[in-house]
């Protein structure tokens, strides 16, 4: 059984963690702002880009681009992971490793993986394919560097290396809500169903300066990187909801085994001093005998 030397000991000890973790959800909070911040106003750009591209696709015949082309006969994808680099995030990392692992389980596509942040590498990566590790100078990439990752991809599907590139990450939803998500970003699709529907919205033909030819030549190429840099703050926003909401329960934990010590040890002094009072009055009793 603990005496109170020791449970004054473990008060101290989750005193201290307390700190910690008020700490870290404080950081967490302000992290989170500045991200939510980020993904709310990168997110309708980013959708509005997509529509335009589809739109103009669909109603401009006899035009091809790279990274519209279906490569039916290959065989071979690309899935880049976006996870953490740090633990102490809840279900943040996990979630995303389970959510990789059930899509690698479902296809039969030949799939190498590709890791931004290392924590979901080291649950998954002697599990599969291993490709390339991205690391960068900044602890969250910048556009910068998700362009240049974005366009090592795109040559290899340019080039017929692969066939698709998918992305693994957490979507952010609010500061205590997010889901795992594997989305294709290349090729960039347009079903017969989607044509049909933005031919019968728009039965008329656009007048376009330049032509519809150089623009999406220009625009593909943004609409793609724009995707994969949106996803990247997606689960950036994500990842410091998650922490922020595990430092928040773990703070809460740390109060209440304060508490429940506390409690312990007030106890066991109580019953100290009861003793001692009780060994001093039959003390006094024995000699007044």
């Amino acid at each position: 059984m603990a005496n109170i030397k020791d449970l004054k000991k473990k008060i101290k000890s989750t005193k201290g963690t307390l700190k910690i973790t008020s700490a870290m959800k404080l950081v967490s909070a302000a992290k989170l702002n500045r991200a939510q911040q980020a993904i709310v106003s990168s997110r309708p750009f980013s959708q509005e880009l997509e529509t335009t591209i589809k739109t103009i696709s669909a109603l401009v015949d006899n035009y091809s681009h790279s990274y519209l082309e279906e490569k039916k006969d290959n065989n071979r994808a690309a899935l880049v992971v976006i996870s953490a680099n740090k633990g102490l995030c809840g279900g943040y990392n996990s979630q995303l490793a389970k959510k990789v692992k059930n899509f690698l389980a479902e296809t039969d596509e030949d799939i190498k993986v590709y890791f931004v942040g290392k924590k979901v590498r080291e649950v998954i990566g002697k599990e599969v394919n291993e490709g390339k590790y991205y690391t960068f100078e900044k602890q969250e990439p910048t556009f910068a560097d998700i362009q240049s990752v974005g366009k090592e991809l795109a040559d290899l599907f340019t080039v017929g290396e692969i066939g698709k590139v998918y992305v693994a990450y957490n979507v952010f939803h609010s500061a205590i809500s997010f889901d795992s998500s594997v989305k294709k970003i290349l090729p960039i699709s347009l079903d017969a169903k989607e044509k049909e529907e933005l031919e019968a919205k728009f039965p008329y033909d656009f007048k376009y300066d330049p032509s519809p030819e150089e623009i999406l030549d220009t625009l593909i190429p943004e609409v793609y990187t724009s995707t994969l840099y949106t996803c990247l703050l997606d689960a950036v926003a994500a990842e410091h909801g998650s922490r922020m909401a595990a430092m928040d329960s773990a703070a809460s934990n740390c109060k209440d085994a304060i508490r429940t010590l506390t409690l312990k040890m007030n106890k066991l002094r109580q019953a100290a001093i009861t003793t001692e009072l009780i060994e001093v009055v039959s003390g006094a009793e024995s000699l007044n005998g």
